[in-house]
C-alpha cells in the first residue's frame, strides 16, 4: 500500500525555542516550506531577525556561564542524551514524513534513515563511559603531577543545511552537549521542521534552560550571529562558499570553527572491476536523496580503454532508475529539494554539453512529470578535469565520466580538485585499493562501494571543510584542552 503525505503537525512552529521556552518572533515575517514533489505548500515558520538572534544567543550565554550545564559530570550530560535519542526514536514516523515534504527525499528512505539522529545522541551518551575527559601526565620537570583537562569550549553556534538537517544537527548537537557546551541551532529556511521537533524532544526531556536554542533566519541574520562575540565557536555544514565566509569573519575574532562543506568526490575505477556492478552502485548512491549529499560520487575516473563499455553500463543503470513520487514504492529518486536547486542542476548539465561533454543518459525533466522539481539522472561522458561539472558541486544527480589512460593518471585526476571529501576505488584487489587511497586527498575512501562513517571520522581535505565530525574526533573540536601542573596530588580527579 502506498503512503501518503502527512500534514505536519508541530506545537509552536510560529515562535522560537529559547531559554526553555517557547517565545514569540520580534516580528511577523514567516519562512515558506514548500513541498519539492507537488510544489504544495506544507508549513509556515518564524522568520527571526537580529533582535531574535541577540536573544537566543543571550540564554546560551547565560546558560553556560552561569547554568549547571557544564558543571554537570559528562555521566550526568550523557543521561539528557540518552533520553533525548529516545524522545526522537518514539517521533520516527513523523520526522521521515518531514524529511520527505522538506526535500524529497523517498519516504521508505527517510523512515529507514530517521533513527539516524537518535543514534547519533546514543553514541555520544556511550562516548560519555571511557572518553578520557580528564588525563594524567608524568610532568616534564619531575614535579608532582600533570593532568591534562578538556572543557566545553563554550557557546556554540550551529548551522545546519537543508539536505539532511536532523542528523547533521545531532551530529553537532550531541558531541557540543556531551561536552558542556550551551547551543544556538540556526535552522534551514527551506527545511527547519525537524528542528523544531529536536526542540520540542528537549523540552520534553527537561534539558536545562538556554541550554539548546532554536531560531531559523537568512544569511544575514546568520552572519550576525557568527560575529557576535559571545560566540565561542561555530559550526557548520553547507557550501564551500559560506564555509570561507564564515572562516573569514570567525579568523577575525579568533572564534573557533568545524567547516563541512562541499565535495567533487572521485571513484576510480580498475582495470579488473566489472562495469556493471560499478553501474549498480552508481546508479544506487545516485538515488540516494537524488544526488543532494555533499560526499557524492559525481567524478567516474575510468580506463580510457573501457570508457564505452563503462558509458553503456552506466546508461542501462540509470536508466532503469524510475524519478516520481516520493511516497510510490516503486520510485527509486524524487525531486529535488527546491526551484532554485532545480534550474542550478539542469544549468550545469548544458553548460558541460556547451563545453564538449557528450551525454550518455537524462538530461531534463522525466517525462510525464510536469510538476514537481524532479531531474532526469543523468550521465555526462567525454569529460575532462577543465570541465566546470568536473569543478563545480552541482548537488543533483549528475555523473561526469573522466577517461585516463593509467593508474597513475587516475590518481591525478581524482586529486586534481579544490574539493576532498569522499572518494572510491573500485577493484577486486584489496592491497591496490588501499594503495591508491592512501595517495588519495580526501577525507574518506570507500572500496567498490559508496560510503562513509560517522562513528569513525568524517570530514574533508582542501575546501571540503576543516576538522571532523562523527566519532571520538567529532567530540574534540567542543573541547578545549587545558594542562594543569600540580605541586602534591589531588585527592578528587
Amino acid at each position: 500500500m502506498t503512503a501518503a503525505p502527512q500534514s505536519i503537525s508541530l506545537k509552536h512552529p510560529d515562535r522560537f525555542f529559547v531559554a526553555g521556552e517557547w517565545v514569540a518572533p520580534a516580528h511577523a515575517a514567516r519562512f515558506t516550506i514548500t513541498r519539492p514533489s507537488d510544489e504544495h505548500v506544507v508549513a509556515q515558520v518564524a522568520s527571526a531577525t537580529a533582535a531574535d538572534a541577540d536573544r537566543a544567543i543571550a540564554a546560551a550565554r547565560t546558560a553556560f556561564d552561569k547554568g549547571p550545564w557544564p558543571r554537570l559530570t559528562p555521566a550526568e550530560r550523557a543521561q539528557y542524551l540518552h533520553r533525548i535519542a529516545q524522545g526522537l526514536f518514539a517521533r520516527g514516523e513523523q520526522l521521515a514524513h518531514i524529511w520527505t515534504s522538506q526535500m524529497g527525499i523517498l519516504f521508505a528512505a527517510a523512515s529507514a534513515g530517521a533513527g539516524g539522529a537518535g543514534g547519533m545522541f546514543q553514541y555520544y551518551a556511550a562516548l560519555a563511559e571511557h572518553f578520557p575527559f580528564v588525563e594524567r601526565h608524568a610532568p616534564a620537570d619531575g614535579v608532582g603531577v600533570g593532568l591534562l583537562a578538556r572543557e566545553p569550549v563554550g557557546v556554540v553556534l550551529a548551522i545546519v543545511p537543508w539536505n539532511a538537517p536532523l542528523l547533521l544537527a545531532a551530529l553537532k548537537l550531541a558531541p557540543a552537549l556531551l561536552a558542556g557546551c550551551s547551543v544556538v541551532l540556526k535552522a534551514s529556511p527551506e527545511a527547519p521542521l525537524d528542528a523544531y521537533v529536536l526542540a520540542e524532544v528537549a523540552e520534553e526531556v527537561g534539558l536545562p534552560p538556554g541550554v539548546l536554542n532554536l531560531v531559523t533566519a537568512d544569511r544575514d541574520v546568520s552572519e550576525g550571529m557568527v560575529r557576535d562575540p559571545r560566540i565561542d565557536k561555530v559550526s557548520f555544514t553547507g557550501s564551500s562558499a559560506a564555509g570561507k565566509r564564515i572562516a573569514s569573519i570567525c579568523g577575525e575574532r579568533m572564534a573557533r570553527y568545524t567547516l563541512e562543506l562541499g565535495g567533487k568526490s572521485a571513484a576510480i575505477v580498475l582495470d579488473d572491476y566489472p562495469a556493471e556492478d560499478v553501474a549498480a552502485v552508481l546508479a544506487r548512491a545516485t538515488a540516494l536523496m537524488s544526488g543532494q549529499v555533499c560526499a557524492a560520487l559525481t567524478r567516474v575516473i575510468v580506463p580510457r580503454r573501457r570508457q564505452a563499455e563503462i558509458n553503456e553500463a552506466l546508461a542501462a543503470a540509470f536508466g532503469a532508475l524510475k524519478v516520481g513520487d516520493p511516497y510510490d514504492p516503486a520510485s527509486h529518486l524524487g525531486p529535488v529539494a527546491t526551484k532554485r536547486q532545480f534550474d542550478r542542476v539542469l544549468g550545469y548539465v548544458s553548460r558541460g554539453l556547451e563545453q564538449g561533454a557528450a551525454l550518455v543518459c537524462g538530461g531534463g525533466r522525466p517525462q510525464a512529470l510536469e510538476k514537481g522539481f524532479y531531474v532526469a539522472p543523468t550521465v555526462l561522458a567525454d569529460v575532462n578535469s577543465s570541465m566546470v561539472v568536473a569543478r563545480e558541486e552541482i548537488f543533483g544527480p549528475v555523473l561526469s565520466v573522466i577517461p585516463v589512460d593509467d593508474e597513475d593518471a587516475a590518481i591525478e585526476a581524482a586529486n586534481d580538485s579544490d574539493f576532498g571529501l569522499n572518494g572510491a576505488v573500485f577493484t577486486k584487489d584489496t592491497d591496490r585499493a588501499y594503495q591508491i587511497a592512501r595517495k588519495l586527498r580526501t577525507g574518506t575512501v570507500g572500496h567498490n562501494e559508496f560510503r562513509t562513517d560517522f562513528t569513525i571520522a568524517f570530514g574533508g581535505f582542501k575546501q571540503s571543510g576543516v576538522g571532523r565530525e562523527g566519532g571520538r574526533e567529532g567530540l574534540l573540536p567542543y573541547l578545549e584542552a587545558k594542562t594543569i601542573l600540580l605541586a602534591g596530588e589531588p585527592t578528587a580527579l
